[in-house]
């Protein structure tokens, strides 16, 4: 055979096999979709899409609760490691307070107690001593230097009220630049210098007359004759010739002030 005809055949064959094969798949197609009506393909087609809805349902679902789940056990994680955080806390603290207890009693034991003294019973205040005067019981004697006080202190009381009308009146006289010549001294004096001596008597006087007013009320006390500074019995010698004394003879010699 020319090789034309080789070339030929082949060609016609492949063509063959390609037609036998187009018309095997029809076949077979149109025998398939007669076997298997519509309704059945549409019924199946349904039933996969529902199953892949249903798996697509079925995932969300499961995602969504394994969120929650987790969620929950996170939650639930933190929550205990906060609980444990506070009971460490917790048990430290009481661990400190037992410590310091223990060290506290441990010293306490240790140290000796100091001996307390007894709490004696609260002694009443000692009540002020009532000072009497030694010459209570002679009444005579008192009733004298009562009489003799008030003798004293209308005389210096008549005293005083002349000495400073002598004093206004000396006042009111002289001029300013007035001057007396003392023949005697030599030495020429103002009238002012006499007013001022007066006034000066009179401010003494009435000095005294207010120590007269306390002699009284020392007598009408129970105190008259006693000395404010010792405590002693003050002589009735000083007292007959200074009723208003103050002191005996010995403190009066000791101090500067008071009579």
């Amino acid at each position: 055979m020319s090789p034309v005809k080789k070339a030929t055949k082949k060609v016609a064959k492949k063509a063959v096999k390609k037609v036998a094969k187009k018309t095997v798949k029809k076949a077979t197609k149109k025998a398939v979709k007669k076997a298997t009506p519509k309704k059945v393909a549409k019924k199946a087609v349904k039933k996969a899409t529902k199953k892949k809805a249903v798996k697509k349902v079925a995932k969300k679902a499961v995602k969504k609760a394994t969120k929650k789940v987790a969620k929950k056990t996170v939650k639930k994680a933190t929550k205990k490691k906060a609980v444990k955080k506070v009971a460490k806390k917790a048990v430290k603290k009481v661990a400190k307070k037992t410590v310091k207890k223990a060290t506290k009693k441990a010293v306490t034991k240790a140290t000796p107690k100091k001996a307390t003294p007894k709490k004696s019973a609260p002694s009443k205040a000692a009540a002020p001593v009532r000072l009497v005067g030694p010459y209570n019981d002679d009444k005579k004697f008192l009733e004298e230097q009562r009489t003799e006080l008030l003798h004293q202190r209308e005389e210096r009381r008549a005293q005083a009220a002349s000495l400073k009308a002598e004093a206004d009146s000396l006042a009111q006289e002289s001029e300013p630049g007035d001057v007396q010549f003392d023949e005697e001294s030599g030495e020429g004096g103002t009238t002012s210098v006499d007013r001022e001596r007066d006034l000066k008597i009179s401010a003494d006087m009435m000095a005294e007359i207010e120590e007269i007013d306390a002699a009284v009320t020392r007598i009408d006390r129970g105190t008259y004759g006693l000395c404010e500074r010792c405590h002693q019995p003050i002589p009735k010698p000083r007292l007959k010739a200074l009723p208003f004394a103050r002191q005996c003879v010995a403190c009066k010699s000791g101090g500067l002030s008071n009579r």
